[in-house]
């Protein structure tokens, strides 16, 4: 077939392409705006431009140790400078940064460290001890272990690493010439799933998908250049909704913060005139029951993503004078990638009735080229009629690369052209997303994932019990709690706080189920566990409680 005329003689050439890479966005706030306010963490402010010698100091200093394209970085570390400084540095050096929760046990730490193949993992001071034990689990015997220090941690510590952070910077060059990727779709990050079926999934990220959703995050939330932004939400989750490089392109200001409590929230809020911060539907509740403690008049924005915030929070929220966007997203796709894009027509709708539509997942962002509500098996859209239950699909250049060395859960993922989110949801006639429940028994605790069959899996090495089950339950503080349904061994006697004691012991605590409810479970002729009637058990339990 003949070429049209516009695709003679113009392709792409070094003038007129360059592959998108969020890196660009340091390297321009740093040469436009070297003065501002960069980053803040209790005594310490910087600028852009001692933010950025920093980072290319971490990239210079990880280059002469041999750390280059394709390489694993990881940090374990809370919301503080070198975790923000690691998302530019690690791929300044072509390296991948691998983000790990805080909140995982020894052995799932391991798990990362090995099938990821860390290189270097850099370990705040609070996370030392349980690193330590990790790394007495890997067989990653030529790791670099880097220790950071940090003051605003005050409990006890024992270093873990050969040398400290500061002393890896010292060694690097603060005018280090980093390059951009040769191919924007090189990998820039790793982030684990909480497991759904045992071990987390690695989920890759590239520098295309993180460029484009770190502008649609500044867009979706109509962020005014050098808005101050204040690190409620969990770095290392989905490299912080990729906010790190969205507060870089923005010229903004990241406030850090070690705890998430009330107290230093509403302070910092106060103090350095937050504008904007992210977190769970629990955090949203914890502030509203803290109230008392506001003493800021500004304007405040807040995004929350996870199970759905109720709607009293979001009004109650709103009534402090927050204004509250609600998103929806996987790891899988960058964190949030669906808004409820709110409409100026619904302002004059009473309080109760604007919260209940803010607690609509909503339409997608701009990064997102479609998502849909369909039939799993055949593909085609469901009516958008509020009730057609349906999987959600998406697809766009905010979906990741795939899972690391995972072909097969790939392969699951990717269907027809579309990423299949594993969620069932509703379209409304408006076109705006409803989820209504997760498939795979996922459970949402305070905007962590946990899996029902983790927790099963512990609850059946206990020598008393012959079956078990784990169902979310509702629960006002935390959206979801796992609650697991027991049957005893015959003869054996068991209580539920030894059950829950046990579980504390064999996986991280915040993966414990927190509620126990013991007798026959219910089945189908088949033998299998009908999950359906324990949730609505579930459900019953916390309608009772609350009643």
């Amino acid at each position: 077939m003949q070429s049209s005329i516009y695709e003679r003689d113009l392709g792409a050439n070094e003038a007129n392409h360059a592959a998108l890479t969020p890196l660009a966005f340091i390297e321009r706030t740093a040469s436009i705006y070297p003065d501002r306010l960069a980053v803040v963490h209790g005594e310490v402010r910087r600028n852009w431009a001692q933010t950025y010698a920093r980072t290319r100091a971490l990239g210079s200093a990880l280059m002469q140790r041999g750390i280059g394209k394709g390489d694993t970085v990881a940090v374990i570390a809370a919301n503080i400078p070198p975790l923000f400084e690691a998302h530019f540095g690690v791929p300044m050096c072509g390296a991948v940064l691998n983000a790990i929760n805080t909140r995982l046990d020894a052995e799932a730490i391991a798990f990362i460290l090995d099938h990821g193949e860390a290189k270097v993992v850099l370990v705040d001071p609070e996370f030392a001890e349980v690193t330590g034990r990790a790394l007495n689990m890997t067989a990653r015997r030529d790791l670099l272990v880097v220790d950071i220090e940090d003051p605003s941690y005050s409990g006890p510590t024992q270093p873990v690493g050969t040398l400290t952070y500061e002393a890896l910077l010292a060694e690097g060059d603060p005018n280090f010439a980093w390059q951009p990727p040769a191919d924007e779709r090189d990998a820039i990050a790793l982030n684990y799933t909480s497991g759904t079926t045992g071990n987390p999934k690695g989920v890759v990220y590239h520098h295309r998908g993180a460029h484009l959703n770190a502008l649609s995050q500044i867009t979706t939330w109509g962020m005014p250049d050098h808005s101050v932004y204040l690190w409620t939400l969990p770095m290392f989750h989905c490299n912080g909704w990729c906010f790190p490089w969205a507060i870089a392109a923005n010229a903004g200001t990241s406030v850090c913060l070690r705890a998430v409590r009330p107290e230093p929230i509403y302070q910092l809020i106060a103090d350095e005139k937050v504008t904007h911060f992210c977190g769970a539907p629990i955090v949203l509740n914890m502030l509203t029951q803290y109230a008392h403690l506001k003493s800021f008049e500004h304007e405040v924005k807040c995004m929350t993503a996870g199970a759905s915030p109720p709607a009293a929070v979001i009004e109650a929220m709103e009534a402090m004078g927050v204004e509250v966007t609600h998103v929806y997203g996987l790891t899988e796709v960058y964190g949030p990638a669906v808004v409820c894009a709110w409409k100026s027509e619904w302002n004059s709708l009473p309080a109760d009735q604007r919260a209940r539509l803010k607690a609509r997942q909503g339409v997608k962002n701009q990064a997102l080229a479609e998502v849909m509500v369909a039939d799993p098996d055949t593909m085609h859209p469901l009516p958008a009629d509020g009730q057609s239950l349906g999987e959600i699909f998406m697809r766009g250049n905010n979906v990741m690369s795939g899972y690391l060395k995972n072909p097969t859960a790939t392969r699951e993922a990717f269907r027809g052209g579309w990423f299949a989110t594993g969620d069932l949801g509703v379209m409304h006639p408006d076109g705006y997303m409803e989820l209504k429940d997760r498939s795979k028994d996922i459970i949402i605790s305070g905007g962590e994932n946990i899996s029902s069959v983790e927790v099963e899996d512990v609850l059946y090495r206990h020598p008393a019990i012959l079956e078990a089950a784990v169902v979310a339950r509702p629960d006002p503080k935390w959206g979801e709690t796992p609650c697991a349904f027991i049957d005893l061994v015959k003869g054996q006697q068991v209580s539920e706080a030894e059950i829950i004691a046990f579980c504390r012991e064999n996986m991280a605590h915040f993966k414990a189920p927190k509620s126990v409810v013991l007798g026959p479970l219910p089945k189908t002729s088949t033998g299998k566990i009908q999950k359906f009637i324990l949730r609505e058990r579930a459900k019953q339990l916390s309608a009772e409680k609350a009643g």
